[in-house]
């Protein structure tokens, strides 16, 4: 039996030899958490120690924002760095065959048919896993994750599956990862570290996301804080999901590889827990108000990127642009984002767009025949304009997030200039 010989070098060698490379790459995607749930963000109860230290290690975006408040359609604009309405990822699903549910629906060839094309639009827009590969970054997608096999995809290696007859919908057996450990990430970390390659991480475990299902222990640490065990539970998924993050920053300090990774954090949309049910309240997920598409945007690379909070804009569209900047490449023409590492760039603009569309698409191939709401940020002016073939009832909206950050007071009607101006330069950025 021959000898195995491994070679081993020291943390110290590692660091200065990554130190000559691009950076490694580590997307961190929260599932369904409201911006203001954090401990780095004001939260007077949800502990997040893990995330409040990345943050204190970053640049903050407190007033960063996702396009769309369902998680398909905002996960593949930051994998592509393209609006929903570019990319035609707007929905979750097709639309349901008449007369069937969603579990039914699963086993009509017809809706599996639909099911596929969906995924061959997202394969039309180049996204990172690909563009990173060309780079000769080896990449991992674990967690939440849509658009069929994730090697498709251009990951190098994935857990998604994204067989439907085998379960596969929206990540399959990717959706095992921070609640049942995370030793898949563990290893790829630890042959990455082996091989001496750059890598693209994608993280994002369907959590605090429904079934909040806590440890014993962290909901019982919550259940004196509120009257609703729903609550509880659900400011316990939060904590619980920070413990992985903690975990995964842990793990890349000991391999030596935290130095030479730029970190990036936000959650994919937003939620406000009903006090009643394990469902969401109004004004969270699904909806244009800010408690479903506001995200805490958090970028740390050590050395390279001073920490600090910027209070300007930034959006989900900007991921790809940053991270392809970062690692020396060049975004796609099409990427509409900016590198938030470039400060004058980023002070320099003062306005975003974004639109809300139907859980199940009414017509995969057109985005306009989905769109339910778009919304424009203006500094401080957003203005949230219904789609009225699929909101009949639905009136233009205009908020000032500085004296009303929780959009309950209406100045449409008081205010018919800005309301006119705002939405013509909504319609100039896309009129469905």
């Amino acid at each position: 039996m021959g000898r195995i010989i491994t070679t081993f070098i020291s943390i110290a060698t590692f660091v200065q030899l990554a130190a000559a490379a691009p950076p490694n790459v580590l997307l961190i995607v929260g599932d369904d958490q409201a911006w203001t749930d954090y401990g780095f963000m004001g939260h007077p109860h949800i502990q997040t120690p893990h995330l409040d230290r990345l943050a204190s290690e970053s640049r903050v975006f407190p007033r960063g924002y996702v396009p769309s408040s369902l998680c398909r359609a905002s996960l593949a604009t930051m994998m592509t760095g393209l609006y929903p309405h570019q990319h035609k990822i707007t929905s979750n699903d097709p639309q349901l065959p008449k007369g069937l549910k969603a579990g039914a629906a699963m086993q009509d060839p017809g809706y599996l048919k639909l099911r596929e094309e969906m995924v061959n639009l997202f394969h039309k827009s180049p996204n990172l896993a690909q563009l990173l590969e060309k780079e000769g970054f080896i990449s991992l997608q674990v967690g939440k994750w849509w658009e069929g096999n994730a090697c498709r995809c251009g990951f190098t290696e994935g857990m998604t599956h994204g067989d439907p007859t085998q379960g596969g919908r929206h990540g399959d057996d990717g959706l095992k990862i921070g609640r049942q450990g995370l030793q898949p990430v563990f290893d790829f970390l630890d042959k990455a570290h082996r091989e001496r390659k750059p890598f693209f991480i994608w993280y994002a475990p369907m959590m605090p996301h429904t079934p909040h299902n806590p440890p014993e222990r962290l909901f019982k640490k919550y259940t004196d804080k509120t009257h609703s065990p729903y609550v509880a539970k659900y400011w316990a998924m939060c904590e619980w999901f920070d413990e992985t993050v903690g975990e995964l920053l842990a793990r890349l300090k000991k391999n030596g590889q935290a130095e030479n990774t730029l970190v990036i954090y936000l959650h994919d949309n937003g939620w406000i827990q009903s006090e009643n049910s394990s469902d969401f309240a109004p004004k969270s997920k699904r909806s244009p108000y800010d408690g479903g598409i506001r995200t805490p945007i958090l970028i740390r690379w050590p050395g390279k990127v001073k920490p600090g909070t910027s209070d300007h804009l930034a959006h989900s569209i900007d991921l790809a642009p940053t991270i392809l900047h970062a690692v020396g490449a060049e975004p796609t023409p099409a990427m509409p984002g900016l590198n938030l590492l470039d400060s004058a760039a980023v002070a320099a603009r003062d306005t975003l767009y974004g639109a809300i569309f139907e859980h199940n698409a009414i017509d995969i191939h057109n985005p306009a025949a989905n769109v339910q709401y778009r919304w424009i940020i203006e500094k401080n002016w957003k203005l949230i304009v219904p789609q009225l073939a699929r909101v009949p009832h639905g009136i233009p909206e205009l908020y000032d997030l500085t004296n009303d950050p929780t959009e309950t007071h209406n100045l449409a009607a008081k205010q018919p200039a800005k309301v006119a101006a705002l939405s013509r330069k909504l319609d100039a950025w896309w009129k469905p």
